[in-house]
């Protein structure tokens, strides 16, 4: 598959770190002076940091590229110092890749007696690292990849669809203030953050192999019963194909999802306007450049809350 990735020529790299604060997915980190690409994973290869580098120094470029493999990004960290090793598996930390994190660190291990450093340093290193902190010195909290358990697998149940209306949301209180004897609360189907096309990371271990609900922005606020009955049990990415910018970028994403995350389905959720079209055939364009072909199912919603069609294309 191909991959837009920054490319950073160290040469060039004068160290001034004007490209760290427009870098949301926090790839971008000053290391030994330079400017460092720390996460293949997170580097969505839209170039905001392109604008901002007055040598000249990052590029975008194409390049045929493997699904995300942990071991031959350790590969390329190691030889770039122990610095670097540290800021790539701090990184996966605080984006809760607790998958690759292992498997790095096992990488470590396994060619200790190749390496400039010490390993035990790298470990204590990333053990003792603040993720607050982090947060704060590399990118937006906002954007922070977090995979979870939804609300009804905790303890919570799920009501029956439909089961909520907007009569229910007025009388769940009586006039005195105290409260009925009806639910007040639909559990959240959310399993992972997060959520909008142009933040979401194909890469992350917690798309592979999911079904998927690609959904216009406002199908969540007009279907009422859009958690239990659609989101259960799926991993969510959302997009407005009118008022979204950069959208071929989406395309590389959902043809990533296919063909790396290997999803196992992909429903794609559209209001009846007619702006909500361009979603569906965002994925059809990325469907017919895949490797793969996985089962697309279209469902539209109408403005009142309820299912128009439904349907396998």
């Amino acid at each position: 598959m191909i991959r837009e990735m920054v490319k950073i020529d160290e040469d060039l790299c004068d160290g001034c770190g004007a490209c760290i604060p427009s870098c949301h997915e926090g790839a971008l980190q000053m290391i030994d002076g330079k400017a460092r690409l720390i996460s293949d994973l997170m580097c969505d290869g839209l170039g905001a940091c392109l604008g901002h580098c007055p040598q000249g120094a990052i590029t975008i470029e194409k390049r045929e590229a493997e699904p995300y493999n942990e071991t031959r990004v350790m590969e390329l960290m190691v030889d770039k110092g122990e610095n670097t090793v540290v800021a790539h598996l701090q990184h996966l930390k605080e984006h809760h890749e607790m998958e690759y994190l292992r498997e790095g660190v096992q990488y470590l291990k396994d060619h200790r007696s190749e390496l400039d450093f010490s390993v035990e340093d790298v470990m204590s290193r990333v053990h003792h690292a603040r993720v607050e902190e982090e947060q704060l010195a590399c990118g937006c909290a906002g954007s922070e990849a977090r995979s979870f358990a939804p609300q009804s697998a905790a303890g919570g149940s799920v009501p029956a669809a439909g089961a909520f209306t907007m009569a229910h949301s007025v009388a769940a209180t009586q006039p005195s203030g105290q409260p009925s004897d009806q639910p007040s609360d639909q559990p959240s189907e959310l399993r992972q953050w997060p959520v909008q096309m142009h933040l979401i990371n194909p890469g992350a271990s917690y798309f592979r192999e999911t079904d998927l609900v690609l959904a216009a922005d406002c199908v969540a606020f007009s279907l009422g019963n859009f958690h239990s009955r659609w989101l259960k049990g799926k991993t969510l990415a959302i997009a407005c194909p009118k008022l979204d910018t950069g959208m071929e970028s989406y395309v590389e994403k959902i043809r990533a999802l296919i063909d790396g995350a290997k999803i196992n389905t992909l429903t794609v959720m559209m209001m009846q306007v007619p702006c909500c079209g361009g979603l569906l055939q965002m994925v059809r364009m990325a469907a017919g450049q895949t490797e793969r072909k996985v089962p697309i199912k279209k469902v539209i919603v109408g403005v009142e809350g309820e299912i128009l069609s439904e349907e396998w294309v």
